[in-house]
């Protein structure tokens, strides 16, 4: 079976969870990751954490740092706290001075890579709109596109990625793009370990690092919520999860909530998947699997 073709744009350097996403992408037989695209405040710093895991792997991934500011309202992520581990671990240095290239690396990868290319989302979604807005033809050149991003829910609730930069997210929601799937988190925050737990499975080489990032994002939290890693690993087993198909729609409105998602189950021609449950024995298993 081909390996898939990857690209991951994400904020690693905050959740400790899009390290953890990125280890299982390197470690992962069926993934070709093509590249890497950081993205809100310190994107260069996020790039370097990147690196950290690239270089563990032995990997020589392209990195490019990212739009660090939402196209419109406050930075609501300034600072990579985890980037107080880079003098701990070999790295490349990068600047984040210019977005531009990492939106046309992904532009021209994905053009390059006709209806192959699998878009994985873990961050704010600024990087994904800029590059939907200025090359409004890339939507219709992927495979699919995969965001932990949204609540999806019984009740309210509002999710990071979605909120962090509202305008991009709803370009990226009215995008056509063949597969168009969200792992929200309320299907996410149940794949969670404990930080014993995980100082106790994060036993291969490649997650040392990721396991030393995790420390002071565990003193916080007492543990990690697999988010990220479990919407990379739908891509590679779909009975982890299970979808349902509709349309998503993005609060936007003067007064309201910008970056709330709603979710209208069968309507408008069923743009969206969302998943709406999840197996997480299953998830675990596949997880480890791939660092045996």
């Amino acid at each position: 079976m081909a390996k898939k073709k990857v690209l991951l744009d994400t904020d690693i350097g905050t959740d400790v969870d899009d390290a953890v996403c990125l280890a299982y992408l390197l470690a992962n037989p069926d993934c070709e990751l093509l590249g890497i695209t950081t993205v809100t405040g310190e994107a260069n710093l996020r790039a370097e954490l990147a690196s950290v895991l690239c270089k563990a792997a032995g990997r020589d991934i392209p990195i490019f740092p990212g739009a660090e500011k939402p196209l419109m309202g406050l930075q609501k992520q300034p600072i990579a706290q985890q980037a107080a581990a880079l003098d701990r671990w070999p790295h490349d240095t990068f600047d984040a001075s210019n977005a531009l290239p990492a939106i046309q690396f992904m532009s021209r990868t994905i053009r390059e890579n006709p209806g192959e290319i699998e878009l994985i989302s873990i961050g704010p979604l600024t990087n994904l709109g800029l590059l939907f807005a200025v090359d409004p033809e890339v939507p219709a050149l992927l495979k699919s596109l995969t965001m932990m991003a949204g609540y999806y829910g019984v009740g309210s609730a509002l999710e990071w990625n979605a909120v962090g930069d509202a305008y991009a997210t709803a370009i990226v929601y009215q995008a056509e793009v063949a597969v168009h799937r969200s792992i929200g988190l309320n299907v996410t925050r149940h794949v969670y370990m404990s930080a014993d737990q995980v100082r106790e499975k994060f036993r291969a080489d490649l997650l040392k690092p990721v396991l030393d990032f995790a420390e002071s994002w565990c003193k916080d939290w007492g543990g990690i919520t697999f988010h990220d890693p479990l919407a990379a690993a739908t891509l590679f087993d779909d009975q982890i999860c299970q979808f349902e198909r509709g349309t998503i729609i993005v609060e936007l409105e003067d007064g309201a909530i910008r970056g709330k998602t709603y979710w209208l189950p069968g309507a408008f021609g069923k743009r969206h998947e969302i998943a709406v449950d999840v197996d997480p024995d299953r998830f675990f298993e596949h997880f480890f699997s791939v660092f045996s």
